[in-house]
């Protein structure tokens, strides 16, 4: 007969741990801010106005009748044709992100604008005093 008492008790312990270190392990992880850009004739929509300092997420989406694109934190995306959608991952600090649209004129006709990225707030991590 196998003792199970004391492999119950060993099974608990070693939960217990992982319960325990995981959320340190998570606390250092910062999130991916998404945003939906809407290209129209001659203009931008962002599904929000800001995004938090690290790794952002643009999905591009053309509405218009032209073929747009989008230029931010040193990355561009490809031309779309009306109807078009594509995503592109930028790092960006905490200060301000001006973006626009790289098509010959668009920019000058409104296509371009900033984006707040804000500094998100810091992670609290306990601590053990011995």
């Amino acid at each position: 007969m196998v003792p199970r008492i004391p492999l119950l008790l060993a099974a608990c312990a070693s939960l217990g741990a992982v319960g325990i270190a995981l959320p340190f392990a998570l606390a250092g992880a910062t999130a991916t801010t998404r945003i939906t850009v809407t290209a129209s004739d001659f203009k931008f929509k962002l599904s929000r106005p800001n995004a938090d300092a690290g790794k952002v997420v643009i999905t591009l989406v053309n509405r218009g009748k032209t073929r747009h694109d989008i230029r931010i934190g040193g990355k561009k995306t490809k031309r779309l044709a009306p109807g078009g959608r594509t995503t592109l991952a930028v790092t960006l600090r905490a200060g301000r992100a001006p973006f626009l649209c790289t098509v010959p004129g668009h920019a000058r006709l409104g296509m371009r604008g900033t984006l707040a990225v804000k500094q998100p707030p810091p992670t609290t991590e306990e601590t053990t005093e011995n």
